[in-house]
């Protein structure tokens, strides 16, 4: 039989032991953190699943998306208010890399631009290269016979506009001042949708458009097609925890994991398909590894790559297999 001490000492080991047992295996709530991101992703329902299938993998994390254009979801980044970006325009993002706000940026998936405007299509510009019908739209624009609606909100798809009109041969500054020309200053199904209202011309990202009208938003008609020089690639960048220190850096990473993972890139591959009759946004990482395509492989890389890769190595932190 047990003295009395010894009861007492078994029943502490006993209470200690559910103690310990129940730390470990009670419900903990989810560590959130913050993705700021952009409105095409959101506005087509990819991060509603993609939120879903990760806190399944990860239940330990919440994650919660700031949608908005690609350069305002930047500046939340900057802010300390997102511990991470998933963005689409190369020129940003290497500046956010080398002011020392970014680390360990990953291409998650592309698609392309294209112009859309009214079926009438009153400038002539259908099937014509990006310049070729920016300098039509104008001419049009100018004639009274046309107008442009721009996202006007320093999103990817406003930056790439403002590079197809150099390209053109225009000064920015001067086309947005034209009688022709509107800013919405809003996300991209709002962009179109105004468009739409005031049959005009407007550049969007192809998941954009197929979502908005397969589901009757609106009636625009395609007029300048995918190409090379509308192309438009998604990537992740980490917050630096070394100059956000709020940053939740292990959350970021696993998320980062997860967006090149088999899963979800074959999610991307199916994303839209049975909807739209295509992908809205398709993965980078089999077309890569595959090296099926090799003229688009050259496309993204000579668009989205910085010294010949998609994170050079001073802008990598704690990565661990993320580049293998």
């Amino acid at each position: 039989m047990f003295s009395t001490k010894g009861k007492v000492a078994i029943a502490l080991g006993v209470v200690i032991i559910a103690i310990i047992a129940a730390y470990y295996l009670w419900p903990r709530p989810a560590d959130p953190f913050i993705v700021s991101t952009t409105t095409s992703l959101y506005e087509t329902g990819l991060l509603d699943v993609l939120k879903q299938r990760f806190q399944q993998t990860y239940p330990r994390y919440n994650v919660s998306f700031i949608s908005q254009g690609t350069g305002k979801a930047i500046a939340t980044a900057q802010r300390g208010d997102a511990d991470m970006i998933l963005v689409h325009d190369p020129v940003k993002e290497l500046a956010f890399l080398e002011d020392g706000y970014g680390v360990n940026r990953k291409i998650i998936a592309y698609n392309f631009f294209i112009i859309v405007g009214p079926e009438a299509d009153p400038a002539g510009a259908k099937g014509k290269t990006p310049t070729e019908a920016l300098i039509l739209i104008n001419q049009a624009g100018e004639d009274g016979t046309a107008l442009w609606v721009s996202r006007g909100d320093e999103s990817g798809t406003h930056a790439m506009e403002q590079r197809l009109w150099a390209a053109a041969g225009f000064n920015y500054s001067g086309i947005r001042t034209g009688s022709w020309y509107f800013e919405a200053g809003t996300g991209m199904t709002a962009t179109l949708q105004l468009a739409d209202q005031k049959e005009a011309y407007t550049l969007c990202d192809m998941g954009s458009y197929l979502s908005n009208f397969v589901q009757g938003n609106i009636q625009l008609a395609k007029i300048v097609e995918a190409g090379k020089d509308t192309l438009n690639v998604y990537a992740a960048i980490a917050c630096n925890p070394q100059t956000i220190t709020s940053a939740k850096f292990d959350a970021s990473l696993a998320f980062i994991e997860f967006l090149i993972s088999d899963d979800v890139q074959d999610l991307l591959q199916d994303f839209g398909v049975s909807a739209y009759g295509e992908a809205l946004f398709k993965p980078w990482i089999p077309m890569l590894t595959s090296g099926q395509d090799p003229a688009l492989i050259q496309w993204v890389e000579d668009y989205a790559y910085f010294e010949g890769t998609e994170c050079p190595t001073q802008y990598r932190y704690n990565a661990g297999d993320l580049y293998d």
